[in-house]
């Protein structure tokens, strides 16, 4: 599953302000681009594919972004066939996303209806990421600058400039 850049990018700042582990990469990240590196090798990930200076509060999850859907484009075009779910189709039209993602996966389409109902339930209920946990937290601006900054991110990973229709390939789509 994937969402917009820029509404991914301002989630994931809000997780990085509870979650201790997130927030040192975010602020070491401010330094150099090689202490994030080092932070993202030491929680178990390549570090090299998060060599980026962290130097505004939307490049950490839109270097999230742009590393996995970058990789998920890879994988595709190597021949693996694997798809996506847009966030927001999924919020969109519920009903009919779980529907067409039950038939991908061959499982009853008959429980569609029952996955629309999970969409009611904070999933992250009783912890730190909580949407009354995280939720009051404000957002960070996206500046004509670190529109910018972003966009080179886009440029590098080969992915959609920020604002362009960034709808990627193998996406399921109930249209």
């Amino acid at each position: 599953m994937y969402r917009d850049v820029i509404a991914m990018a301002k989630s994931f700042h809000r997780v990085s302000m509870v979650t201790p582990t997130v927030r040192l990469a975010s602020l070491l990240g401010q330094f150099s681009a090689d202490l994030t590196k080092t932070v993202m090798d030491s929680m178990g990930f390549d570090g090299s594919d998060f060599r980026e200076r962290m130097d505004n509060d939307l490049m950490y999850g839109a270097l999230l972004y742009a590393v996995s859907t970058a990789n998920y484009l890879g994988m595709r075009r190597r021949g693996f066939d694997i798809s996506a779910v847009r966030y927001e189709d999924l919020i969109a039209r519920p009903l009919d996303m779980c529907r067409v993602v039950l038939e991908f996966c061959h499982l009853p389409v008959s429980l569609a209806e029952l996955a629309v109902k999970a969409f009611e339930v904070d999933s992250h209920r009783n912890s730190v990421l909580s949407k009354s946990s995280i939720g009051h937290i404000k957002e960070p601006e996206l500046t004509p600058e670190i529109k910018d900054k972003l966009n080179e991110l886009m440029k590098k990973h080969g992915l959609p400039f920020i604002g362009e229709q960034g709808i990627m390939e193998g996406t399921l789509s109930c249209r």
